[in-house]
């Protein structure tokens, strides 16, 4: 296998944890495409998954039963190198479809390669927020250690976020523009996502005991 490049193809999925299920427009959404956009930049192609749209069942198995969505959305995320969860704030939290997606990867802690390594490793994960409150850096840091402990590794600034005006009604997908701070921020976690993921290509973790 060829040794990975600046400009090896990476693949990513953004998984988008709105509440609000296709066609309603969603700020998560809106603020994941937009980083996929920025991911472009550096060489990746990707798409984003709405998990409302699809029946994901509640537990922490690999598969839930007949019907469950899980099993293909998990094939798309171990297929890709970068995993973008995007979720509203709700109540000072991630959204509890977000949740619901890190109690599905909890799954991943069972199941490993040849060597003993989580299949997850070796893959890297950002993270996108956007609420009408305070709370970005809470939500992040929830998501970031469920998304480390289940295998994923996180570059510096691996969060995008926008936060409105306390008790405001402005959502992120109102705005006239994307701010320029937010604008950066996304371009700061593309540019530094995308550059771990070739590394971990380059070199892989080491077997597990």
């Amino acid at each position: 296998m060829d040794t990975p490049t600046e400009t090896t193809p990476l693949r990513a999925v953004a998984l988008v944890c709105t509440l609000s299920p296709s066609p309603k427009k969603s700020s998560s959404q809106l603020l994941a495409e937009q980083t996929l956009a920025a991911l472009a930049e550096h060489g990746v192609t990707g798409e984003t998954i709405r998990i409302a749209d699809h029946d994901v069942r509640p537990g922490v198995q690999v598969e839930m039963g007949d019907g469950d969505a899980w099993p293909g959305i998990r094939d798309t995320v171990l297929g890709c190198d970068i995993l973008v969860l995007s979720t509203p704030i709700w109540l000072g939290h991630p959204s509890s479809l977000a949740q619901r997606v890190l109690e599905r990867l909890d799954a991943e802690l069972g199941e490993s390669d040849d060597e003993g390594r989580l299949l997850t490793y070796g893959k890297v994960a950002a993270v996108c927020v956007v609420g009408n409150e305070d709370g970005a850096h809470h939500v992040s840091a929830e998501l970031f250690q469920g998304l480390n402990d289940v295998g994923f590794s996180l570059a510096p600034n691996a969060v995008t976020y926008w936060v409105g005006e306390a008790m405001g009604r402005t959502d992120y997908q109102d705005l006239g523009a994307t701010p320029d701070k937010t604008a950066e921020t996304t371009r700061t976690l593309a540019a530094n996502t995308a550059h771990l993921a070739r590394r971990l290509k380059a070199a892989a973790y080491p077997p597990s005991s």
